[in-house]
């Protein structure tokens, strides 16, 4: 989605309403919707992987943190009443053999055809961005109505069966005399990420160019900001692209399942 396109949803959009829009085809975004309620990334993975993926997800509990793993060919999570993930996600992925094929708004017809599905949700920093705001901690891409940008990097995950890749991070550019509170608020949420893994230089962990993010769009920072870097549910599909499984589908960045959690509920 374009920076400047209206957007339909707001922090006041209850997950009822944003699943709804996102099922009848709006795209756009899920930072700054529904304030209050946990996000997911997801990943849907034929069964012969799905237990390779568990493991590498318990072995990343930073980047991957599982809130919720539906049995093989259910489509109805535990954690939105009524919801289905082939249409209450804004946008899609569709990816063979490692490359991405296709974005589309809807999966249901993947579902005529299969039966071997098992789809992972998994913990999403835009979680505890309301939290951070509340702090007064100014969130500049949900400002501009824009998506977070996020990164590849040179920090290594843990391996698991097929499953293997370097971790994934979104950033948000802090003020420096609020950097610490940045951290003790998102360290409260860890099913969603937790505490940064890094602080300051980009290149450090690979990032060679910050304005250039490979997911999301270019940062909007102000005067004086650091870069501060959250571990990154984009990461299952750095390990898609990585590992090769023949099929996949994942959220596209920054279009997350909005879930009926409250975010409380994450908090420690």
């Amino acid at each position: 989605m374009s920076g400047n396109k209206q957007r339909t949803l707001n922090e006041t959009s209850s997950p009822t309403e944003a699943r709804a829009q996102f099922r009848e085809g709006d795209v756009q975004p899920t930072a700054g919707i529904s304030r209050g309620f946990a996000q997911a990334n997801m990943i849907v993975l034929p069964e012969v992987y799905a237990y390779d993926f568990l493991l590498f997800a318990q072995r990343n509990p930073k980047p991957c943190p599982l809130l919720e793993v539906l049995d093989r060919g259910e489509t109805r999570p535990g954690i939105a009443e009524h919801a289905d993930i082939r249409s209450d996600i804004p946008k899609y992925r569709i990816w063979q053999d490692g490359e991405l094929v296709e974005e589309v708004t809807d999966i249901s017809d993947i579902w005529q055809t299969r039966d071997d599905l098992v789809t992972f949700l998994i913990g999403c920093s835009f979680t505890f961005e309301f939290p951070l705001m509340e702090a007064g901690i100014a969130m500049h891409h949900i400002d501009a109505g824009r998506n977070v940008p996020m990164y590849d990097t040179s920090i290594p995950c843990s391996s698991a069966g097929v499953f293997s890749s370097s971790m994934v991070v979104s950033m948000r550019g802090i003020q420096p005399n609020r950097i610490a509170d940045a951290v003790r608020i998102s360290g409260y949420y860890p099913s969603v990420h937790g505490t940064p893994v890094h602080v300051g230089d980009a290149r450090s962990i690979g990032i060679e160019n910050l304005q250039s993010p490979q997911y999301g769009d270019a940062p909007v920072l102000e005067d004086g900001d650091i870069p501060v870097f959250w571990a990154c549910g984009v990461t299952p599909q750095a390990a898609v692209m990585a590992s090769k499984p023949s099929f996949a589908i994942t959220h596209a960045p920054g279009h997350m399942f909005i879930t009926d959690v409250p975010d409380q509920r994450y908090m420690v």
